[in-house]
This record gives structure tokens, C-alpha cells and sequence, in this order.
């Protein structure tokens, strides 16, 4: 609250949205153009906007990082990160079309196997935690979504 005006200003934490996508068993990845962790590699995600759903919002992301064209499956887990205000909901999708191509975030996209994730070069812990929970649920038509606080 301000102290000159009595304004009261709601700092509320930001929600991030993306998707796991696969075109049969491969995974889309974006190698990120933009800071933070510029140069590493994660799957397609941002900022939830105005007026948007979070599914709306992580079927955008896909577009405008990879000119991807998904399809949500279900919610894949929420994950909190309270040290940077952030709390992201993950969903499992599928590609209609393997047709992609890096957008203006992204310096390039692949599809690639799950031997090919390069683990030590993955942008964030949550993409890492994602990445395992679907690995856990694959195959799955029914599956657990999880929460998890990540770096308290």
C-alpha cells in the first residue's frame, strides 16, 4: 500500500505456460534466443497473457517459438517457484504436423529422441522436471498431474 496515497498495488506472481509436444516418440525442443539462459534448450513456453486461458496461452507459445500447431492432451503438472514469483502449468500436447521452424524467441527447434535431450543443456529445472514426469506418464491415457515447489 502506498504510503502518500493509500493506492494498494497487488504484486502477484506471474504464470508461465508451455507444453510438452511429441510428434510420434520425438519431443520439440527450442534452443532459446532471448536471456535468460540464452543459447539452452527448452520446450516451448512463456508468460500467460490477458484473456487467455493457460491452454490458449501454451498453444500460442508453440506458435510463436516453434510455428508449431499442437494439440493439448491434459495438464502435465504446476510447478511453484516462489524465488522468482512463478507459477507454471506444463501441459502434454501432441504435433498435428512435424512442421516447425525456429520464431523470433527461439535460435532453432528439433525433434528429438529421448536419448538426444541434452539434459546438461536444458534452460531450467522445471523443463528438466517435466521432461522426467512425462517420461513417467507416457504411454499413459490416464495420468497423475502433479505440483511441485521448485528452489523454495
Amino acid at each position: 500500500m502506498c504510503d502518500h496515497c493509500g493506492f494498494v498495488d497487488y504484486v502477484n506472481p506471474r504464470i508461465v505456460v508451455g507444453v510438452v509436444c511429441t510428434w510420434e516418440e520425438r519431443l520439440l525442443l527450442c534452443r532459446r534466443a532471448i536471456e535468460p539462459r540464452k543459447g539452452f534448450w527448452t520446450i516451448p513456453a512463456g508468460f500467460l497473457e490477458q484473456g487467455e486461458t493457460p491452454e490458449e496461452g501454451a498453444l500460442r507459445e508453440a506458435v510463436e517459438e516453434a510455428g508449431a500447431d499442437v494439440g493439448i492432451d491434459a495438464l502435465l503438472g504446476v510447478y511453484s517457484v516462489p524465488r522468482i514469483s512463478q507459477v507454471q502449468m506444463i501441459f502434454r500436447g501432441h504435433l498435428l504436423s512435424p512442421k516447425v521452424a525456429a520464431g523470433e524467441e527461439s535460435l532453432e527447434v528439433r525433434l528429438v529422441t529421448w536419448d538426444e535431450v541434452p539434459w546438461d543443456d536444458l534452460a531450467f529445472p522445471s523443463v528438466v522436471a517435466a521432461l522426467r514426469h512425462f517420461d513417467e506418464v507416457r504411454g499413459l491415457l490416464t495420468f497423475p498431474s502433479f505440483r511441485v515447489t521448485l528452489g523454495g
